[in-house]
């Protein structure tokens, strides 16, 4: 296949559904055995939540992350078996280290390696500062902010996904959450909770940071080879180490998704591929970037998926 002005993301927490990965993994031998690696490294089964739930289980930030990454990946591999080469990687929150597999900054191995003990250490965190996240909805980062500095200083939420214009999600203690769903809706906004178990991207799970820096420590990164957007910057970054700590810090900071897919818009890139479950990085696409511009959405996470893109994409 021709390269084409492509750029594919990756979701993060809150695309999983019971069943995802199925049609790949009963079709696909290798895709299979991704699973299977997955279930080896991380000790737990994956496969059998990510097929059979239950969804509570699933959802647990320390299998949850493996598991959305290995169905990321599964997908992934699909969609570059089929031809499809990018310009560009991103992913949002836990999507970014399928994305630095896919740019080749990690190996598969040591991806699934990370994401696990990631998930091991934000459910710790969790434990120690319980917590979740909501999406406001109907008001700008400015607004939200604002309501934000009117808590006590002892209140734990913050900002921690610019995800659109009016799309913006906090994490914090359950109880400032609580009272902030009343701030937001007095402001004109909605509030809503997302299907999460820790708070993440907010200092709540800061605590996670030192340990996870000594385990990436021991694992190799390497430069990019084809560029990646990354969460906390907004940028490409192309240096091993630096590219290192941007990922230890990402834990807790916020993700600046809107920058990213304007970025990805003023490099050219016309095609979006979300490659992993569900469609929610291609609904906010929808918010994002005006019709005007012509470009064009495609989400991959099943046989038939692939096929209805690769048609689409054809016919560019």
């Amino acid at each position: 296949m021709q390269e084409k002005s492509i750029a594919v993301l990756f979701p993060g927490q809150g695309s999983q559904f019971i069943g995802m990965g199925r049609e790949f993994m009963e079709s696909d031998q290798e895709a299979g055995k991704l699973m299977d690696l997955a279930d080896s490294i991380s000790s737990a089964p994956l496969r059998k939540l990510c097929l059979e739930g239950p969804m509570e289980e699933l959802t647990k930030a320390i299998y949850l992350q493996p598991a959305l990454t290995a169905v990321n990946l599964i997908c992934w591999q699909a969609v570059k078996k089929a031809g499809i080469r990018p310009v560009c990687f991103a992913g949002h929150s836990l999507g970014e280290y399928s994305a630095l597999c896919a740019a080749g900054v990690l190996g598969i191995e040591d991806t699934l390696k990370l994401v696990a003990e990631r998930g091991r250490l934000s459910e710790r965190e969790g434990r120690k500062n319980p917590g979740g996240m909501q999406a406001v909805l109907g008001l700008i980062l400015e607004e939200v902010e604002e309501l934000i500095d009117t808590l006590p200083e002892s209140s734990k939420v913050t900002v921690a996904n610019h995800n659109s214009e009016k799309q913006i999600v906090i994490s914090g203690d359950h109880e400032t959450l609580s009272g902030m769903e009343e701030l937001v809706s007095e402001k004109g906004g909605k509030a809503i909770t997302l299907n999460v178990s820790v708070a993440n991207h907010s200092p709540l799970v800061a605590g996670a940071i030192p340990d996870f820096e000594k385990i990436m420590a021991g694992i190799p990164f390497q430069t990019p080879e084809t560029p990646v957007l990354f969460n906390v910057t907004a940028a490409e970054e192309t240096e091993p180490d630096v590219i290192r700590s941007i990922m230890s810090r990402q834990i807790a900071s916020r993700v600046r998704w809107l920058e990213i897919i304007n970025s990805l818009v003023d490099r050219g890139v016309t095609d979006f591929i979300e490659v992993g479950p569900k469609k929610v990085l291609s609904g906010l696409m929808k918010k994002i970037v005006p019709k005007s511009t012509g470009y064009r959405t495609f989400q991959v996470d099943s046989p038939e998926t692939l096929a209805k893109c690769l048609d689409g994409l054809d016919k560019g």
